[in-house]
């Protein structure tokens, strides 16, 4: 994959998570199992004297986002 495919490629997973999050908060009251999510956590931090850091990224995925997550790829492979 070239530089560029791979931005595209984030960015449209990024877009499918959103999508199927969204879905799945509107059908939560029909489909309660929507609503079920799992938080992904990554905190990497370092002090080294002359520059520290602490970055946060978290990621709270539910069964409609992966399945946001799954179309997004496949559109990709369709584009790609």
């Amino acid at each position: 994959m070239r530089g560029k495919e791979t931005v595209i490629l984030v960015i449209i997973l990024i877009g499918g998570l959103l999508f199927g999050s969204i879905i799945g908060e509107v059908l939560s009251p029909w489909l309660p199992f929507l609503q079920a999510s799992e938080t992904i956590t990554w905190s990497p931090a370092a002090d080294l004297e002359i520059l520290k850091y602490n970055l946060h990224f978290e990621v709270k995925l539910n069964l409609a986002s992966i399945g946001g997550l799954a179309l997004a790829f496949w559109i990709f492979r369709k584009i790609y």
